[in-house]
């Protein structure tokens, strides 16, 4: 399933990666995709929408929708 997020926070690679990392520790086989400068979070997982939201929030960042 794809899921697309908008991410506050985020304000250089390192974000991007503790995003990504903590993505992939739920699901090893998800893909992701980051639009830094346009706050967006394209995941590509059969995780639900929710678990991939927590997570993005419990690494420190604002899941707005």
């Amino acid at each position: 399933m794809n899921h697309l997020f908008t991410v506050t926070g985020m304000t250089c690679g390192h974000c991007e990666k503790a995003v990504t990392a903590a993505i992939v520790r739920l699901d090893p086989k998800a893909t992701v995709v980051i639009e830094r400068s346009a706050n967006k979070v394209q995941v590509q997982s059969e995780q639900s929408h929710a678990s991939l939201a927590q997570v993005i929030v419990e690494e420190g960042y604002a899941v707005v929708n």
